[in-house]
């Protein structure tokens, strides 16, 4: 069923991916729904066809049926309270999504927090979740954020209450440090609260251990760091191969004990898990995604687009109002 899930909305993306067998469980699809993939992908392309889309500096923002298969293999790890970490979080939306599993928004469907278990002993009753995403591509987290603070009230309370945390992390990232005249503003939002050193073969040890930690690129071999990361319980699920070779999306359980386990889940294909200065050599000049427009400035121009068009006669205007396309966000 892989790459034939398209939508023409963020809710008709999920209702294919559910047809196709690839969203199962409630509360992928809550998630799924209440983030519209529409505000983590460049203006002109298209979000919700199954495939990935460029971001800018060779990355991508993967096609929904590899997100919909890594939330699957993750969801019993993804509920309430759980604490994940999502290396390569590029545009953010994988991010949010388990945001909005792990601390789900008050009125999302399944948001419950007696729903399942399966959570790891760092997990905390009756929420707490949190959700952190490291990124060396300044100018993707500053687009992250900005796309978070469109997605919800919910999303940018977990920035404030420091819940959800999209770093950028190795050598850049001082230029994002919060300090103590507080997080910069980049892209529209507030970024992070201080720098993580390093890249994302660390992993964020300051918030480990974790319940489930996704890779969003490809791996030559599974980074120790981030299985010592893992909470017992806990799930990684990540790329492993060559760039341009033969990868397999691999599954890394540690049971109660802290015994580690690891499988082939399917063949992938992934962009190369690399530093800042090595893709940014390899992708050369050009535009990078920086996050949709803050809402602010969205309100400003629809409210001058319904100047000049002048008052609708009040059947066009239920009219419109029933046309919406329906896209949770």
């Amino acid at each position: 069923m892989s790459w034939t899930c398209h939508g023409s909305s963020n809710a008709s993306m999920v209702a294919a991916l559910k047809r196709a067998g690839l969203v199962r469980s409630p509360h992928v699809e809550a998630a799924m729904l209440a983030v519209d993939r529409g505000l983590f992908v460049p203006p002109g392309q298209s979000p919700y066809q199954d495939a990935p889309q460029p971001l800018g500096c060779g990355a991508t923002i993967s096609a929904p049926h590899m997100h919909a298969v890594c939330l699957e293999l993750m969801a019993e790890q993804l509920r309430p309270g759980a604490r994940v970490l999502d290396v390569g979080s590029g545009s953010g939306y994988l991010a949010l999504v388990f945001a909005a599993m792990v601390a789900p928004p008050p009125a999302a469907p399944g948001s419950s927090s007696s729903g399942g278990g399966g959570g790891s002993s760092s997990s905390s009753a009756g929420g707490g979740g949190r959700v952190v995403g490291v990124e060396h591509i300044g100018e993707l987290v500053g687009g992250s954020v900005a796309a978070a603070g469109r997605v919800g009230g919910w999303a940018r309370r977990l920035l404030d209450e420091d819940r959800l945390r999209l770093e950028q992390v190795g050598r850049g990232a001082r230029r994002l440090g919060g300090g103590a005249a507080g997080p910069r503003r980049w892209g529209g939002g507030a970024v992070g609260r201080g720098a993580a050193a390093g890249d994302g073969f660390a992993g964020h040890p300051a918030w480990a251990p974790f319940d489930a930690i996704h890779v969003g690129a490809a791996a030559p071999a599974v980074p120790p760091a981030l299985v010592s990361q893992l909470a017992p319980g806990g799930r990684l699920v990540l790329p492993v191969g060559p760039e341009g070779g033969p990868q397999a999306l691999v599954v890394v359980d540690k049971d109660a004990e802290g015994h580690v386990t690891s499988r082939r889940e399917m063949g992938v294909m992934y962009v190369p898990l690399t530093t800042e200065h090595a893709q940014r050599s390899r992708a050369g000049t050009g535009a990078v995604w920086r996050g949709p427009l803050p809402v602010a400035l969205v309100e400003e121009e629809e409210e001058e687009q319904q100047a000049a068009e002048g008052p609708q006669p009040r059947g066009s205007q239920r009219e419109a109002e029933l046309s919406g396309s329906g896209g949770g966000r």
